[in-house]
């Protein structure tokens, strides 16, 4: 597997990967609920997103939208890269000195109303417009930034293989159980369950067991405001 050199190696925005190991009709049934979910939340939550909006605006200065590139599918030779929506929940220019961290539960550089926006997710609203493009899925392992993964890569065994013909998700099976990560052994806790996600698309009923059981975890996390 090759390595990402200053986390920008081998990136590559247009090479297209084929999930050779996900049958057929597994990746057109993941799709059509992608597009199915995803238009059907766009068109119920459109009515808030004017209100995060003006929220965000009048709270500090910067942005209302945060885009980012992030990491997307991938195979054992290249990843893909796209840019990554969520409404802007930090300071602006948050990462200016410190360059790539995680964020932390207390963290500073979280504004109040991006701290009420990350505990109910709507932050990750933007992000249907990643998965009606494509980009992303409702379901999937969390897309990390080129300069966290190289640390990662290095660090943790297998840590890259979780994407291997799997699109990055919106939210996932480790994003409900373990929530988001702070460390890198919060990241290689959580390899084991995006790797079991991967296993569970390699057949039509495991994975659709799958994404309901986590589509349901998920609504229990947003309603007892268990983001961060």
């Amino acid at each position: 597997m090759k390595t990402l050199n200053n986390g920008l190696t081998n990136l590559s925005q247009k090479e297209t990967v084929q999930m050779d190991y996900v049958p057929t009709r597994v990746r057109i049934a993941k799709r059509v609920f992608d597009l199915s979910l995803a238009s059907i939340l766009f068109v119920l939550t459109l009515p808030l997103w004017p209100l995060i909006m003006l929220a965000i605006k009048l709270s500090s200065k910067g942005p209302v939208l945060f885009q980012q590139q992030r990491i997307g599918v991938a195979d054992a030779n290249k990843f893909n890269l796209f840019t990554m929506l969520k409404f802007r929940t930090m300071v602006a220019d948050a990462e200016a000195k410190s360059g790539p961290v995680w964020a932390s539960k207390n963290d500073p550089r979280i504004t109040t109303v991006g701290r009420f926006l990350r505990k109910t997710r709507l932050d990750e609203l933007p992000q249907l417009i990643n998965v009606l493009k494509g980009e992303m899925s409702m379901i999937g392992p969390r897309p990390e930034r080129a300069g966290i993964m190289a640390r990662l890569e290095h660090e943790i065994p297998m840590f890259n293989e979780r994407m291997y013909g799997v699109l990055p998700g919106i939210t996932g099976l480790a994003q409900v159980y373990q929530g988001y990560d702070e460390t890198i052994e919060d990241s290689r806790n959580k390899l084991g369950y995006d790797l079991a996600y991967a296993v569970s698309m390699a057949n039509l009923k495991d994975w659709f067991l799958m994404d309901i059981h986590v589509a349901l975890k998920t609504v229990s996390v947003v309603i007892m405001g268990r983001g961060q």
